[in-house]
């Protein structure tokens, strides 16, 4: 029971100790997870919304309820513009902590435009 009081006592400490922006602040850092790549380009009608892409602008990722692929994850611009998906092969863990609550994002990495193919790291 001890241990229990102390315990508390010590996360009393830390709240009274410190504004609440410093205890939040470690949970809002950017993590760099993963380097991949948006699969699924060639399948956009809209192919200038690959004009308006550059390099650095934040992408929004959103899982989605998709007949071929459970863990499916969709990537859309800032103004909810279809871009494709996350790759089947790397969605395993983005889709797991997605679904436990988790704030996932991208950041356009580069974009190489061959004719109507768009490769597009993310």
């Amino acid at each position: 029971m001890e241990e229990l009081a102390k315990i508390e006592k010590d996360t009393l400490t830390t709240i009274t100790k410190n504004s609440i922006s410093d205890i939040i602040k470690p949970l809002t850092n950017e993590i760099h997870l993963f380097d991949t790549y948006i699969a699924g380009t060639t399948h956009i009608s809209k192919h200038e919304i690959f004009d308006n892409l550059n390099i650095g602008n934040e992408l929004i990722l959103i899982r989605e309820d998709n007949k071929f692929d459970e863990k499916a994850i969709l990537i859309m611009t800032k103004d909810k513009e279809k871009l494709g998906y996350i790759p089947e092969k790397d969605n395993v863990i983005f889709s797991r902590l997605m679904d436990a609550g988790k704030l996932l994002k991208a950041k356009n990495k580069s974009i190489d435009k061959k004719g109507s193919f768009n490769k597009i790291a993310i």
